[in-house]
């Protein structure tokens, strides 16, 4: 332990850094906890939550509750289990996390994107679709139930290598132990693993695998590149040959260390382009949302190529596709196009700004769904406005018996749709959906939809 122990407490942990920390946990928000308090309940005792909170960890008496168990779908069928601990309980995470991240986030491999800071999945694309322009193999790497798995010894040792302050190490191995209540409310100890959920999860996890696999790569394959997405991996070859080495030579070294690599998911992939055109079972693979396969291009002078791209897959578009359907547009005639736009907007535009930076034209069938739906409420609404005016129109101005007229529509970015947009073929015109690029809008709407552009 290092610097004077201002408090008085056998640890010297500051009160600023669980303020620092609880802010960052009501930024985050969350389902409540085994205790079912939320972020607004344990605002009420603020001042004597946080104090406690700082009163047991500066004294070595803090004890984590067990976390709740909440099961997730997974895309690929099952589900995932995930922890969600107190709110107490993550601003203690937090605490720590920030503790311990200050520490390793300097010595991890450029190639790690997963949680961290100035770094994102979008990025980790990036970086894939570049390499498999210049390399022909990937070893698509899927490691089986990596947060169930973790040896929780081999974590610590990683911990005490980079955490001076004795706190730090003894938090980390009670959340370790923490147990997990399940909805029936059965608890079940834990002696491997880290739940997903938890505050001080993203960092364990990095940590783990830095030294079980990014360093572990850099010394034995130190040619070879990658991305890694937490425990999802990348792998580059320039050979088919290379990429069987490198995958039994993974295998291996994910067993001495207490994980497995699984068996169906993990495939050698060739990356077909224009230019290589070998024959292979396997060319496309799945990576953070995106299926990279060969797909048509333009390059600089308007001629089509194959080339080795990423867009959106088929699980997450379906996914999507849901969500959309869970909204039932096509049963809320009594909402206005302004409230949807509050509701919907943010949702999509997220929506374009991830799955929209590569090759968005993926995108265009769900967003032409999308748009036939409010271009029919956009009608709708239209003519209840005209009615309106049209009934007004023979009243005196002043008249206190007279409604007010409506006020303008405010689609906003929903809807924006300009006369020079028509198709020569079918009629139909484009239109702006959130920021989007231009989708079908049905000709039957079109007339209203342009009605709503002059109104603005």
């Amino acid at each position: 332990m290092s610097g004077p122990q201002l408090s008085g407490k056998p640890f010297d942990i500051s009160k600023q850094e669980v303020w620092r920390a609880y802010q960052k946990v009501k930024a985050n928000k969350g389902a409540p906890g085994v205790d079912d308090c939320s972020v607004e309940a344990f605002e009420k005792d603020l001042k004597n939550n946080l104090y406690k909170i700082w009163n047991r960890m500066s004294s070595g008496s803090y004890f984590p509750p067990p976390v709740r168990a909440v099961e997730m779908p997974k895309p690929s069928g099952g589900v995932r289990v995930l922890g969600v601990p107190t709110v107490a309980d993550r601003v203690a995470q937090t605490v720590v996390a920030e503790k311990l991240e200050k520490r390793v986030e300097p010595i991890f491999h450029p190639d790690s994107y997963g949680y961290r800071p100035g770094r994102s999945a979008l990025d980790a694309v990036g970086q894939c679709r570049r390499r498999c322009w210049n390399r022909a193999w990937v070893v698509d790497l899927d490691i089986a139930r990596f947060f169930d798995e973790v040896d929780h010894q081999l974590l610590l040792k990683a911990v005490a290598g980079h955490a001076p302050e004795p706190w730090v190490l003894l938090y980390i191995s009670r959340w370790l132990k923490a147990p997990i209540q399940h909805g029936d409310g059965t608890i079940a100890q834990r002696s491997r693993g880290t739940p997903q959920g938890s505050a001080v999860s993203p960092v364990l996890a990095n940590l783990f695998l830095h030294y079980a696999f990014d360093m572990w790569m850099a010394r034995r394959f130190p040619t070879v590149q990658f991305e890694r997405y937490v425990d999802d991996v990348v792998v580059h070859c320039v050979t088919e040959r290379q990429a069987r080495e490198v995958r039994e030579a993974v295998e291996g070294r994910l067993a001495r260390v207490g994980l497995r690599m699984h068996p169906d998911k993990t495939r050698i992939v060739y990356c077909r382009t224009q230019k290589r055109k070998g024959d292979h079972p396997e060319v496309s693979f799945d990576f953070l949302g995106y299926t990279f396969r060969p797909r048509a291009a333009r390059d600089g002078k308007g001629g089509i190529f194959t080339s080795f791209l990423p867009a959106i897959s088929k699980s997450a578009l379906k996914r999507l596709s849901a969500r959309v359907r869970s909204w039932r547009l096509h049963l809320r005639t009594g909402s206005t196009l302004t409230g949807l736009a509050r509701t919907i907007n943010p949702i999509v535009r997220g929506w374009m700004q991830y799955y929209g930076r590569f090759y968005r034209t993926a995108l265009y069938p769900l967003l032409k769904t999308h748009q036939r739906l409010l271009g029919a409420l956009a009608a709708e609404e239209v003519q209840t406005a005209a009615d309106l005016q049209e009934g007004q129109s023979g009243l005196e101005e002043g008249d206190p018996s007279v409604p007010p007229p409506p006020e303008p529509l405010g689609l906003g970015p929903i809807i924006l749709v300009t006369k020079d947009d028509k198709s020569r073929v079918t009629g139909d015109c484009y239109a702006r959906f959130c920021g989007s690029p231009g989708v079908r809008l049905p000709r039957a709407t079109r007339p209203a939809a342009l009605l709503a552009k002059e109104r603005r």
